[in-house]
């Protein structure tokens, strides 16, 4: 088998993808998240027409999206502390499988509590 496809189906190469891409996403996120917050400080009637806006079912479905990501790179950085701080034993490998489970829990939580 080709090293790179080996490397590539590694459960830790896959926790590293979604931790780097939840990251980039979420940063990608930021700026509107200031800007809804700018609108709390300035103009309180385009702020309640935004919040308006957001009671839509497609916005409710990107908050449970948000969550997943957050949850996500949470979990996947307690793995990478964990990695850089604990000893190394072999069932780091599961770490990865800890935190996808975390994840998905805790955006389930989320979504059921909507």
């Amino acid at each position: 088998m080709n090293p790179v496809r080996r490397a590539r189906n590694h459960p830790g190469y896959w926790a590293f993808l979604v931790h780097r891409v939840s990251g980039i996403l979420l940063a990608l996120y930021l700026p509107a998240h200031f800007w809804a917050l700018g609108l709390a400080l300035h103009d309180a009637a385009r702020l309640d027409a935004f919040l308006r806006w957001t009671d839509q079912p497609l916005v409710r479905f990107g908050e449970w999206g948000l969550v997943l990501l957050l949850a996500a790179h949470f979990s996947g950085g307690l793995r990478l502390l964990a990695l850089e701080f604990l000893p190394w034993r072999e069932w780091h490998k599961s770490l990865a499988a800890v935190a996808a489970g975390v994840s998905l829990a805790l955006a389930l939580a989320f979504a059921l509590a909507l």
